[in-house]
């Protein structure tokens, strides 16, 4: 019987999904759930649950060998970026396959992220780091403009900002500065703007070689001043020459920023014929969106990535002939959520195959960038991505949010 450990943060959309997964791997599999709240265990019925340190990746390691025993873990899967440093630090405790501890943290800190790519030769934007306690009517001065400003460790565009003037810097300055909390590295990246349309990589890194799972395009153009991703469709239109360049632009950033095994996600700018590698997780993609993606005979993403962690054979990582899709859905206004209407008539607009609402009636909607949620995800499927993206166009019109500003 080979023994999983599933790291799952509590606050992650994901837990249903690798839990289903696990259910299917063809093999006999225990699988002990590691989370980081107490309360956190009331989701998970079945199999051994056991609570973690997250933040210190040291701590939590010696927490689990100690609760391994003698019956030791056959991998350790970080689920989202919340265990993701944690899974390196006790794969390397536990003997496992793994990526290196320091090259998962630079993928949960932008500056140290930035900093590996440049020094790896991948083109990049002028960057510096600033503390966030500086005046910011001094860094704003010293500053050119369009710029970009960054939290080091949020996630899905949360505090990223756009400036294009001395007045836009200091405002955006001031809501980075109010999003860090006393966990945060009180510091600010600031970096070139970067024109063109984004990509996003999915990918399977084994001994170092990338394998492109897929390759999704982003139809909404991400100019600022917020960075609020809506839409992902694959498979990517663009030439094949530019989806050529892409994946191997995407394996050269793994090598530089150190990473050689298990799932990444990584998004890429292109204009014309410049290539930039903007974000690479040492995860999969985020929120629900993996159920866009099928594999073979019609396994998801997570199949995927459970069975390459234990070292089962993968017959088939051909992405289905379909083209696939889905729409985080963007929270329009801040307040509090009253009312949602139209989902029947979005769930039946030709090729969608789900309408999933995340966020209760009464709950308080904060959009971003101070915000880390979406209302939901819309999924499509059609034969080719221009009717996908349009199914969720026409889906996302129908829906109807009463939100009490």
């Amino acid at each position: 019987m080979k023994r999983l450990l599933l790291l799952v943060p509590s606050d992650t959309y994901r837990a249903s999904d690798f839990m289903a997964a696990a259910g299917r791997l063809p093999v006999e599999v225990e699988v002990v759930v590691g989370t980081d709240r107490a309360q956190a265990s009331e989701a998970f019925s079945d199999g051994g649950v056991a609570r973690f340190d997250f933040a210190d990746g040291k701590a939590g390691a010696r927490q689990i060998a100690a609760h391994a025993g003698n019956r030791l873990f056959d991998a350790v899967v970080a689920v989202d970026d919340g265990g993701v440093v944690l899974a390196a630090h006790a794969a390397a405790a536990l003997g496992l396959r793994h990526n290196g501890i320091e090259a998962v943290r630079a993928t949960r800190d932008k500056h140290l992220l930035r900093a590996a790519l440049a020094a790896g030769g991948l083109p990049s934007p002028g960057f510096r780091l600033v503390g966030a306690t500086e005046d910011a009517r001094s860094v704003a001065r010293a500053q050119t403009y369009p710029c970009v400003l960054k939290p080091l460790a949020m996630a899905g565009g949360r505090g990223v900002i756009r400036a294009d003037d001395r007045a836009g810097f200091e405002a955006a300055f001031a809501r980075v500065s109010g999003l860090l909390g006393p966990d945060d590295p009180l510091r600010i990246l600031i970096e070139d703007y970067l024109p063109g349309q984004e990509v996003a990589v999915e990918g399977l890194m084994d001994a170092g070689h990338l394998r492109v799972l897929a390759l999704f395009d982003k139809p909404d153009p991400l100019i600022g001043p917020y960075f609020e991703e809506t839409l992902y469709v694959t498979p990517s239109r663009l030439v094949a020459r530019m989806q050529a360049r892409i994946a191997a632009a995407t394996e050269r950033a793994a090598a530089a920023i150190g990473l050689h095994h298990g799932p990444i996600h990584a998004e890429l700018r292109h204009d014309r014929d410049h290539l930039w590698v903007v974000d690479m997780a040492a995860r999969s993609i985020g929120g629900l969106c993996a159920r866009a993606l099928r594999f073979g005979a019609g396994i998801s993403l997570e199949d995927v990535i459970l069975r390459h962690a234990l070292g089962l054979p993968q017959d088939n990582l051909i992405r289905e002939r379909d083209a696939g899709g889905v729409m985080m859905i963007p929270i329009p206004v801040a307040g509090t959520l009253k009312a949602i209407d139209g989902l029947g008539r979005a769930r039946a607009v030709a090729g969608i195959g789900d309408v999933t609402i995340t966020i209760p009636i009464g709950e308080n909607l904060v959009p971003l960038p101070e915000g880390r949620k979406y209302l939901g995800f819309i999924f499509a499927h059609a034969a080719d991505p221009a009717t996908v993206e349009a199914a969720l166009r026409q889906a996302h019109g129908h829906l109807r949010f009463t939100i009490e500003e």
